[in-house]
């Protein structure tokens, strides 16, 4: 190495631990525990490798929807007086796009990802993997995305093909590029 190097290299370094010093702390908080980050890192890619065992069908989302969702999203998922679930299909391209599950998501993943996270909207979490499997199952059945008898498990829900799947820019990062997978229970293939 040379001089002039050796001395950039000896200023940044003393810069950075500088800089280190100044930071103010406050005295709050706490560095998080393993278990804690692991507890937070839920997050469910398109190719669902992050998703939970358990399984769930139409029927039984059926019923789970009726009682956790209903009152949000109405009866069918058309109604609200939340958003809409159901329908908006063929919509996206005209002057006044229906942004559904049906329509809009691009993996049934996100839709299992987010129901887990954020449902029902008064107890965000507290569906249990199977009840989420179920719900997910019971809003594609009623997107006519996957048919009645599907059952939706960590195998056979990122194997959906979802309507939009190819209207989104991809992400560059090469982890994140699901490889296309055709669904026995998907009559949109």
């Amino acid at each position: 190495m040379r001089w002039p190097e050796a001395l950039a290299l000896v200023l940044a370094t003393l810069v950075v631990a500088a800089l280190a010093a100044q930071s103010p702390t406050y005295g709050l908080g706490r560095a998080p525990k393993d278990d804690e980050i692991k507890a937070w890192d839920m997050a469910v890619g398109p190719e669902g490798k992050e998703l939970p065992p358990g399984s769930g069908t139409v029927a039984d989302g059926a019923k789970i929807y009726a009682a956790q969702c209903a009152a949000c999203h109405g009866k069918t998922g058309k109604e609200g007086p939340n958003d809409v679930l159901v329908g908006g299909q063929g919509t996206l391209n005209t002057s006044k796009p229906v942004k559904t599950i049906g329509s809009y998501w691009p993996y049934a993943t996100t839709i299992w990802d987010y129901i887990n996270r954020s449902m029902p909207y008064n107890k965000p979490g507290s569906l249990t993997a199977a009840e989420v499997y179920s719900v997910t199952a019971y809003l594609l059945s009623l997107n006519g995305i996957i048919k009645e008898d599907a059952v939706m498990n960590a195998k056979t829900l990122p194997e959906v093909k979802m309507p939009n799947r190819n209207g989104f820019i991809g992400d560059p990062r090469p982890d994140w590029h699901p490889k296309p997978a055709k669904s026995a229970s998907s009559p949109h293939q």
